[in-house]
């Protein structure tokens, strides 16, 4: 009913798309609890100045999530992705030690749309590694590792919200979009420090951490970084962001 009601308020501007939380066909969209209505550019400035971003049960939104048929690599690009991560896991043990290399690979290759996010990672300069096995969903943890916050994930503010409240100078993106779109998780605070344990990580940069929704909502956001051998917990405004900046990814698998 809400969708016909939509349709004819636009008007026939078309490229209207209603799609739920984790409905075949498309990825999960973790900050998403409600279905989302995806307008054109064309229908967003017509509608959405006048019924802001939420109505009822639907939130608006202009993302639009890709579909998980297209979250697959091409046999051999699997290959080659399986292959570097073969061999950082070979070359970092430590991070690791309980964790038997074939059982991985076996997980790996079973899972072509987790591969295609693994790919994103390492593309983003992410290097992501094994750092745990998670006992009760059966599944390896991969971490970003590289020495710095990936430096294809920089200039992000926090979050989408953020990225619309800043009136100028705006970012191309907001790290919590960046994530969802590459299926993974931004690292919480937790998960941040325990990387920290398996060596010194962030020593020039610095990484936003998933924030508590109570400092979100008062415009807050949290990352991290090392200096003087010391993990430190920061808060800035989430509409802020840095070229030193940028985000570190959790993946199971």
């Amino acid at each position: 009913m809400l969708l016909n009601i939509l349709r004819d308020a636009l008007n026939g501007n078309n490229a209207i798309e209603v799609f739920l939380q984790g409905a075949p066909g498309y990825a999960s969209h973790q900050e998403h609890a409600a279905p989302c209505v995806v307008f054109s550019k064309q229908a967003r400035a017509g509608m959405l100045p006048h019924i802001g971003r939420t109505c009822g049960a639907f939130h608006f939104t202009d993302h639009i999530p890709q579909p998980m048929a297209k979250r697959a690599l091409p046999a051999d690009r699997r290959d080659s992705v399986i292959d570097v991560l073969r061999i950082r896991f070979e070359k970092n043990m430590p991070r690791h030690k309980s964790i038997n290399w074939t059982d991985v690979q076996s997980r790996l290759e079973a899972s072509k749309e987790r591969l295609w996010s693994l790919h994103e990672m390492e593309q983003s300069g992410g290097e992501p590694d094994v750092v745990g096995f998670d006992p009760k969903t059966r599944e390896f943890i991969f971490f970003d590792c590289s020495a710095e916050s990936p430096a294809g994930r920089r200039s992000l503010c926090y979050d989408r919200e953020a990225l619309q409240t800043r009136k100028e100078n705006k970012p191309a993106n907001n790290a919590m979009d960046v994530a969802a779109a590459m299926g993974i998780e931004i690292l919480t605070e937790e998960q941040y420090r325990e990387l920290q344990t398996l060596g010194a990580f962030d020593l020039k940069t610095s990484s936003w951490v998933r924030t508590p929704p109570a400092i979100r909502r008062l415009g807050g956001a949290l990352f991290c970084d090392r200096r003087y051998d010391t993990v430190f917990l920061y808060h800035n405004g989430a509409e802020s962001y840095y070229a030193a900046r940028g985000f570190r990814g959790m993946l199971k698998v």
